[in-house]
This record gives structure tokens, C-alpha cells and sequence, in this order.
């Protein structure tokens, strides 16, 4: 019986670790807040119960960690600790009953509503931004300074009569509702897997290498907490009051409470207005006011002992799995899709719901006609979350994952480290050629007016086009005929298409539909391979060194390249006059840096790293990524790397910073 206990508490160990580590790192979660908090309440009463089998290495003994290989790690100044939480009216009368046997003074509470977003600590000195950074491991995490000076809402510089010489404040990243539906239906457009909520979005965002796009998503800070040696004040409330005054966003919906009462009172009343307001909240943060308090209460090695969240539950419903279909999309991902017996959820009827990948029917062990659990993930995209076993027959058949495309039987593949099948056919199989066609005249890639999905497939019957240079070798004759066309529309695509000839070269690489080639990654592309030649002769140490550009890409960009059909195709556009260089007056070009090799490190105002090896070559340099005697200088950015600075301390490097560097090569 003991072996048994122990084998399941190892089980439930690595299963909540996985969660983590999806949820954290991954920002792919794929079960709810309530089934997790259910494998961890369980793990902890079973440590209880059997307390020969506790380990300090349990996840109830430590904070799921989102640091990642990608950033910079520093210590928290201020451990970050997680919040004990709760469902239950009881279990938060149960928390306040405990205060009460500790602390024999009167206290109050504060009330703050739990923004569903990722959370960093920064830090100030002397009234400016010093750093940011992620809750990573509680003890230290991921320094993403760069992105979140990005964040309007947070203040690069304040001052007031009592901000300490330096503090630290906490605060939730978040991202609007209105932003998040955005940015999904650009993601499912570029057959990119959608988040699914808008904290996952949020923290994703965050986890950016670049900063132009993390301030392209409007992403917006709401603090709730301040350290430091000397606060202006002995209690929270008071405290965020005043960083309000210093020009910190701070919800104003947060109360001072007398009494638990009133603590219930303020659930209460939110649980239904939340729904009002711009961004996700899932619950309620409960704190003792007194800061006093807080050092009497103390903390466990998780949580603080002052401090509760109250978690509300996600709308749910329950319905029957009908089928499972399987979709195709342009890159060839295959996505399995849920049919369900119609059912209220939310305000809306829903009838389908996004089962991601293989993985996901495999860990909620799925069989046809099974009453599941369906949930709008953010409220927004509905998910099977769990099954409801007990309606389960023995005639159920297991859900299985296909191993053929629906659409033309090809054998699916699934790379390691990817969690989607793919069907390799992508030159033959029917909804990837014309998902790319679909792609290719997109307003962000070519832009042709007139061919929509529905013209799109009647070209495709009619096999008039497999593939985007038939555009260029439609005629208006062949247009006329064809149902829902006729004269005008005819011409007007026609137009269009020769108008897509002056397209940009960074756009026209992102309309050919590389995988994992989007916009921000075909512009930098285009500064570093300045012709589509370029491109195509490039080694995959060329391609690497380039920022944004790792293995995976790399990879995907010389599978592309290494197609004969794809080939054909790139010179059937060249002939038709697509643009397959980028245009050489626009660019700045000199002798300044002739014989000398460059390093760069750290990240710049300016421009980014791309735009400056595109530069340093432009002005007759060479970019190199290592530091070694041959290194003339490096150019030093905030945050450079500690290895690369004191490699060139010991080499006698000199470091330039942006400012010298611009003067170099005469730039204002």
C-alpha cells in the first residue's frame, strides 16, 4: 500500500511540474486554474498524511518558474512568494479566523481585484526605471528592463516629496480584451496557433526579444504593491495611494475593509461587474492592511500568511463530444477540432472547441461521446478543460489522433520539440496551397484586392492557379466568364495584381509563407540578405548569426530554399517582376568601418541589433559574435553581456557605446 501511495504522489509531482512548466514557460496551458489547484490540494494532503514522502523539491513547496535561457537572470531584492487561494466562502472565513488567533490587535483589510496577467518587480533609483523583471523562480528572475519601458503606463522617471531613494513595485502586465482579439485573428490568419486567453498573450508578449513589437501590443501595468527600507506609510492602503500620486497605475477599484463581512461583500459585487471592465481578472486578493502586521504574521516558504486569493470559476458547461474533425491549414499544421452537442456558455451558443494538438486528446484522455467540461478560455475561446467520468460507457471509443492528412493522405509528421502534426505535402495538398495563395495576396504581404477565399477556391476549381505565380499569369479573359466576376471585378483584380509588382522586398518575403517567417522576422531578413539570392545561398551559421533567427527558422528557411518547385516558382515571379532585392538608393552606405571586425552586445535605442549589423556592413565591416583578439571594438548597449565585457577587459577591447558608435559613421 505504501509503494502505492508513493508511486501516486510521484505521479501527481510530474504531472503538476508539466502544468508548470506549460503554464510558465510555454504559455500554453491546458487545463483550468480550478483542475490545477484540485492536483495540488491533493498533493499536499497526501504530504500531510504521509510525511515520510515530502520533498523540498515538491511544487508545493516552490513557485512554478518562468525564467527562460533568452534573458538575463537577477535576484529579487523582495522574494516574489505566491498566494495561498481559495473557492470557498468557508476556507476565506477559515483564513480570516486564523489572523484572528495571532494577532490580538483590531486590523483591517485591503480588497484588490486579481488581474490575470504576468507579474514583475522593478525597481527605482533615484526616481528613474532601473530594472524589470519577471517573477521567474521567486527568488530571481528574467530581466525584461528593455520591454517594459515599452509599457506607457509605467513611468520611466517620477518624483515626489516621500518616493524613497529606491524602491521597488509590483504590478500585473496585462493586455486589453480588445488588443487580444486583435492579435489572435492575425494569428489564426497566419495559420499561427492562437493564445489562448489574454494573460498567456500578456506573459508571452513579455518574454519578446524585441521591444518594438512588445510596444506595438499595447500592453498596460496595474501595480499592487510597494517595498522598501522606508515606505511612506505603515499600512498598503496608504501606500497605494501614494504611488498613485506618483503617476503609477493603480486600479481604483481596490477598498479598505473593516471586517470579513465586508471582505464578502466586495467578492460579491465584482464577480459580475468584472465582466465590465478592459481586461481579465479571475479573482480577489485579500491583505491585511497593516504592514506590521505582515512582519507578525510572517510567511511559509511559499506564502505569505497576511495574504489570500479568492478565485472565482470560470464560466463552465457541460456537453457531450460528438467528433473530433481535423483541420489544414496553409502551413500544413493539423488541428483537431471538437463537435459539440450545442450548448449555452457565456451568453453564446457553443457548438465547437479548439483541442490544440495531440498532446492536449492524449492528457485529457478523450472518447467519443464523452460529457465534457467547456470552458471560455479568457472567456473568449472555448476548450475542453476535463471530462466528466462518470457518464463514460465501455462502448465509448477512445479519441485518437489521425496519422494521415484528411485532405490529400499523406503521412502527417511531428518534429521534436513541436507539440502540432504537419503534413509535408505542402505543394499538393489543396487548403495549404490555397491557404498560401490566401496568404501571398494578404494586405500585409502583396496586398491584391478582389481575391478573397471564395475567388480564391472557384480559381483554384477551375485550375486556373496551385500556386501564387498563376497570379501573375492570369488574363482578363479567363477572369470575365466566372461566376460572381464579370467585367469590372475582373479588372479591378487585374490592376491589382500588377500593382502588387511594387511591393517591397521584406513584404514579398513574408508573403511567401516561409514557416515561422513572419513580418518582424522577414524585415530583418531583408536588411541582413538584401536579395532573394542572398537568401537563398545562405549557410545555416550565416542565417543564425542574424538576431531572431535560431535554429528553427533557419532550418525552415533552407528546407524552403532547398524545394526545386519552390525555386521555379520564386523565378517564374522574378520574371513576372515581383521585387527580390531591396532598393539599393535607400540604403546608406560608406567606408568608415572598412577592416574592422564588430561585436554587439546589449540592446539600443536607436535602432535594433539587426538594423546595426546591417549598418556595420553597409559601412564596410564585419559583424562577429564571439570576442577575441581581433575584435576592434564592441559595440556596448544597456544590459551587454557580463561574459563579452569581461573577455574584453582581459583582451584590452575597447567598448564603444551607441552615441560614439553613430558619430563613427557620421550618422546624427
Amino acid at each position: 500500500m505504501s509503494g502505492k501511495i508513493k508511486a501516486h504522489i510521484e505521479k501527481l509531482r510530474k504531472e503538476i511540474e508539466e502544468h508548470n512548466n506549460r503554464y510558465y514557460v510555454m504559455n500554453q496551458p491546458v487545463i483550468s486554474d480550478f483542475e490545477y489547484d484540485i492536483l495540488i490540494n491533493e498533493l499536499e494532503t497526501l504530504e500531510k498524511k504521509f510525511p515520510e514522502y515530502i520533498s523540498e523539491k515538491s511544487p508545493t513547496r516552490n513557485i512554478g518558474s518562468d525564467i527562460t535561457k533568452e534573458f538575463t537572470q537577477y535576484e529579487h531584492r523582495y522574494p516574489m512568494l505566491s498566494l495561498g487561494n481559495t473557492y470557498s466562502e468557508e476556507e476565506l472565513r477559515e483564513f480570516d479566523s486564523r489572523i484572528k488567533k495571532t494577532v490580538s490587535e483590531p486590523f483591517e483589510y485591503v480588497c484588490e481585484l486579481k488581474f490575470d496577467g504576468a507579474s514583475v518587480s522593478i525597481t527605482y533609483r533615484n526616481g528613474n526605471l532601473f530594472r524589470a523583471l519577471t517573477r521567474g523562480d521567486g527568488n530571481k528572475g528574467d530581466d525584461v528592463t528593455a520591454n517594459v519601458r515599452t509599457i506607457r503606463s509605467m513611468p520611466l522617471k517620477i518624483s515626489g516629496k516621500k518616493v524613497p531613494a529606491e524602491f521597488v513595485i509590483r504590478g500585473e502586465i496585462l493586455m486589453p480584451r480588445a488588443v487580444f482579439n486583435k492579435l489572435n485573428e492575425e494569428r489564426i490568419k497566419a495559420e499561427i496557433t492562437p493564445f489562448a486567453n489574454p494573460r498567456n498573450a500578456a506573459a508571452g508578449t513579455l518574454k519578446l526579444l524585441d521591444p518594438a513589437i512588445v510596444s506595438s501590443r499595447s500592453l498596460d501595468c496595474q501595480v499592487y504593491f510597494l517595498l522598501a527600507e522606508e515606505l511612506p506609510y505603515d499600512n498598503h492602503f496608504e501606500n497605494l495611494k501614494e504611488a498613485a500620486s506618483w503617476g503609477f497605475s493603480v486600479p481604483d477599484s481596490f477598498r479598505l475593509c473593516r471586517n470579513i463581512e465586508e471582505v464578502i461583500q466586495f467578492i460579491s459585487y465584482w464577480e459580475s461587474e468584472r465582466k465590465n471592465l478592459p481586461y481579465d481578472t479571475d479573482g480577489v486578493v485579500v491583505k491585511v492592511n497593516s504592514l506590521a502586521l505582515h512582519e507578525e504574521l510572517g510567511v511559509t516558504a511559499k506564502s505569505p500568511r497576511w495574504a489570500m486569493a479568492y478565485k472565482y470559476k470560470a464560466e463552465e458547461a457541460t456537453t457531450r463530444l460528438l467528433s473530433i474533425v481535423f483541420q489544414v491549414g496553409r502551413t500544413g499544421a493539423v488541428t483537431p477540432v471538437a463537435n459539440l452537442e450545442p450548448v449555452l456558455l457565456s451568453g453564446s451558443t457553443v457548438r465547437r472547441a479548439t483541442l490544440h494538438n495531440s498532446d492536449q486528446i492524449a492528457m485529457l484522455d478523450l472518447h467519443l461521446n464523452d460529457m465534457v467540461y467547456v470552458e471560455k478560455g479568457g472567456e473568449i475561446i472555448p476548450k475542453i478543460v476535463g471530462v466528466d467520468h462518470s457518464f463514460r460507457d465501455k462502448t465509448f471509443k477512445k479519441a485518437l489522433f489521425i496519422s494521415n492528412c484528411p485532405e490529400c493522405g499523406t503521412t502527417l509528421v511531428k518534429n521534436e520539440g513541436e507539440a502540432n502534426h504537419f503534413c509535408p505535402n505542402y505543394l499538393h495538398c489543396p487548403p495549404q496551397i490555397k491557404g498560401r495563395i490566401e496568404h501571398f495576396i494578404s494586405r500585409k504581404a502583396m496586398d491584391i484586392d478582389g481575391l478573397g477565399e471564395e475567388t480564391i477556391d472557384l480559381l483554384f476549381s477551375k485550375d486556373l492557379i496551385r500556386n501564387y505565380a498563376d497570379l501573375y499569369a492570369l488574363k482578363h479573359e479567363q477572369l470575365v466568364p466566372l461566376e460572381r466576376l464579370g467585367e469590372k471585378s475582373s479588372l479591378n483584380i487585374m490592376k491589382s495584381i500588377t500593382k502588387s509588382l511594387e511591393t517591397p522586398y521584406h513584404r514579398v518575403l513574408f508573403a511567401l509563407g516561409i514557416r515561422h517567417v513572419g513580418e518582424t522576422v522577414a524585415k530583418t531578413i531583408s536588411r541582413r540578405f538584401r536579395t532573394i539570392d542572398d537568401l537563398i545561398n545562405a549557410d545555416p551559421e550565416q542565417l543564425t548569426s542574424v538576431r531572431e533567427i535560431g535554429p528553427k527558422i533557419a532550418s525552415s528557411i533552407i528546407a524552403f530554399f532547398s524545394d526545386k518547385e519552390n525555386i521555379e516558382i520564386i523565378n517564374r515571379l522574378k520574371q513576372a517582376g515581383v521585387k527580390f532585392g531591396a532598393d539599393q538608393e535607400a540604403v546608406k552606405t560608406g567606408n568608415s568601418l572598412n577592416g574592422k571586425t564588430i561585436v554587439i552586445s546589449g540592446l539600443f535605442l536607436k535602432h535594433s541589433r539587426d538594423e546595426y549589423k546591417a549598418i556595420i556592413e553597409e559601412n564596410g565591416g564585419k559583424n562577429s559574435t564571439s570576442v577575441s583578439g581581433n575584435t576592434s571594438f564592441i559595440l556596448a548597449g544597456e544590459n551587454m553581456g557580463q561574459s563579452k565585457k569581461e573577455k574584453a577587459i582581459e583582451l584590452g577591447v575597447p567598448l564603444i557605446n551607441e552615441i560614439e558608435f553613430l558619430k563613427i559613421i557620421d550618422e546624427d
